[in-house]
């Protein structure tokens, strides 16, 4: 192999930049449901419900980062009224999601896009995702998914029935 001159490295590496170049504006012009979405978690280490809901988010097809500090700090910080507040908080796509929502309602949310805070599922209701292993059962507690409004209020964004057992 003959070795490369400076003028062929820089024609070279000129060509890489390039198409590096032109991979980041073709990735600008993937549509968000085409690439994983990121979820930031803020949580207690020791719980296992919200180590479950993370898998859930994962399944869903999200990249996740965990930070095993609590959520009281985040919650506050992102404007959540305490009395939506479940065991672990998370950010995604600017929206603010207080507990065990399920995947569905965090797709159709980043869908959508309504001028929200986010979602919330207050407490800790069983048969959400992560609260609905194996200790629990086929248990299935009624609950509602509460959209966040910016003025610290909320309404039904969707309510889940349960099953009766």
């Amino acid at each position: 192999m003959e070795p490369v001159t400076s003028t062929e490295f820089a024609v070279s590496r000129r060509a890489v930049l390039s198409a590096a170049a032109g991979s980041v504006l073709l990735a600008a012009h993937v549509p968000a449901s085409a690439a994983a979405q990121f979820a930031e978690v803020w949580k207690d280490p020791n719980c296992g419900c919200c180590k479950d809901w993370v898998v859930h988010l994962e399944a869903g097809g999200f990249k996740v980062k965990v930070n095993d500090i609590g959520n009281d700090r985040i919650r506050e910080r992102l404007g959540v009224n305490p009395k939506y507040g479940a065991c672990h908080t998370a950010l995604v796509g600017g929206y603010a999601i207080e507990g065990h929502v399920p995947i569905r309602e965090i797709q159709r949310l980043l869908k959508e896009k309504p001028a929200a805070l986010g979602l919330a599922v207050p407490g800790m209701p069983v048969g959400s995702p992560g609260m609905d292993g194996g200790i629990y059962g086929n248990r299935k507690d009624p609950y509602s998914v509460m959209l966040l409004t910016k003025d610290g209020g909320a309404t039904v964004y969707q309510r889940y029935e349960g099953s009766k057992s």
